[in-house]
């Protein structure tokens, strides 16, 4: 097939060929790999078929986020490494490799020990799952944080918006494409099954990010050892620009909102609609395309002048139908109406994250707009890990107490937990447009000119 016809063929160049760019967006597409199986599988094979209490599921799902905060720090070191070998970034996609291999190779024992433990051993179970999701979780952020960085370190200047995108794309390709894949596969559920279908993930993503990191970075001359304050000076000050700590709230409130329902929503399919894994899992497809479509939506208008504050407020709104939809479809008992909501629920998202991200890109002190990409992206990815594991808790909590009569019999349901989770993620969306109001109103008695947005914008 001739270039000109391949997506993201105008991404290459001299130094950095086609071929050698497609290679290199293996590590996005094994870590969308991984992340379906975490958020878009496991949480509702433990929660149904294997039985595990939901409060336990979320703050396993939501132990691979722990390491979010720390995405910036990362990026510094990698950006520092006094590698002997003259490595900066490929010491740390291998470091992130490794860990992501060991976390998915150990998984499915430990689930199924989790959910059936002998007397007294329970605390295994726990254990081995808990250190099973913390390597995972470990090896996603180091892996993505470096291997982005190589990115921009091997493409040509002009050419590093059209890699990014790529990048982005081939995540979002993998996310969809192993959410289908892995609820197929795990269709007739036996644990036999699940060991098979989670190791066999292993070793793709290992595979998948040899493949892309093999002859990738050049050795360079030794560099000395990094500055002993260097980090912290540059976060005390990005701290004092005006108004960041309000953005980074919204953006943690709003990622809160849309991110609490992610280990309850396929479990509600289940459980109160009686949908099966296959049809359940395919809502992380249906909640990325819809995210993906969104970017593609905003990218429009913001080239038209949108404000990005009121695109995220617009997602905010778009946000409170569609958990609505969720909500009634237990009563109605209807599948499509469910399904439509986690559509809108993606597609909402996709706006508030586009929105935030722009924000922060046109904040002042350029110099500092690496740092504030990554303050954005660890706010999101830790406030989203937070909500999980609270939804999780709630959903348990008021479920036993509606079960055991002290809600009273109309709300004896298993759909009143979930419910209690979706109708809070709509109080936190108020929240959000009251948090967003000054910042919209800072950028409205500035005249900016419209800045166009492509998938390059987005930080992976």
């Amino acid at each position: 097939m001739a270039a000109r016809h391949l997506p993201c063929a105008d991404a290459a160049s001299h130094e950095l060929p086609l071929g050698r760019l497609f290679r290199l967006s293996l590590f996005q597409a094994a870590i969308g790999i991984t992340m379906a199986l975490l958020v878009g599988t496991l949480n509702r094979v433990m929660i149904v078929e294997l039985g595990v209490p939901a409060w336990w599921v979320a703050l396993s799902v939501s132990l691979p986020l722990v390491f979010a905060p720390l995405r910036a720090l990362i990026g510094y070191r990698s950006d520092t490494h006094p590698s002997a070998l003259g490595l900066k970034r490929l010491p740390y996609l291998w470091m992130g490799s490794l860990l992501m291999f060991g976390g998915l190779a150990i998984m499915p024992f430990a689930l199924l020990l989790l959910s059936d433990p002998p007397e007294g051993a329970v605390w295994i179970g726990r254990a081995g799952a808990a250190m099973a999701f913390l390597l995972v979780g470990a090896g996603i952020q180091i892996t993505q944080t470096a291997g982005l960085a190589l990115a921009s370190d091997i493409s040509p200047v002009d050419k590093r918006p059209r890699v990014v995108a790529l990048l982005y794309s081939m995540l979002l390709a993998g996310m969809v494409a192993g959410s289908a894949i892995l609820g197929g596969l795990l269709a007739d559920f036996s644990p036999k099954r699940l060991i098979q279908v989670v190791q066999g993930a292993a070793v793709l993503v290992v595979v998948f990010n040899l493949v892309s990191l093999w002859k990738q970075e050049a050795r360079q001359p030794r560099r000395g050892e990094r500055e002993p304050d260097g980090f912290s000076r540059n976060w005390s000050r990005l701290m004092t620009l005006p108004r960041m700590r309000r953005f980074l709230w919204t953006v943690g409130l709003g990622t809160a909102a849309f991110s609490m329902q992610d280990i309850v929503l396929e479990p509600f399919g289940g459980e109160v609609l009686g949908l099966g894994v296959g049809l359940t899992s395919s809502l992380t497809a249906l909640s990325a395309g819809g995210s993906l479509l969104a970017f593609i939506i905003a990218a429009r208008w913001v080239s038209r002048g949108l404000d990005s504050c009121r695109l995220a407020a617009l997602g905010a709104l778009l946000g409170l139908p569609a958990f609505a939809c969720v909500i009634f479809s237990a009563p109605l008992e209807s599948a499509n109406l469910f399904r439509f909501g986690a559509a809108l629920i993606g597609f909402a998202s996709g706006f508030f994250s586009v929105g935030m991200l722009l924000t922060a890109m046109n904040l002042p002190e350029r110099e500092l707009t690496g740092l504030v990409l990554g303050a954005w992206g660890a706010v999101q990815a830790t406030a989203a890990g937070v909500a999980m594991a609270v939804g999780g808790v709630l959903r348990d909590l008021v479920g036993s107490l509606a079960h055991s009569g002290w809600l009273g019999p109309i709300l004896d349901s298993p759909a009143t937990g979930y419910s209690f989770v979706f109708h809070l993620e709509i109080y936190l969306l108020f929240v959000v447009l009251i948090a967003l109001g000054p910042l919209v109103r800072r950028r409205s008695v500035r005249s900016t000119s419209p800045q166009p947005l492509g998938l390059a914008e987005l930080p992976g």
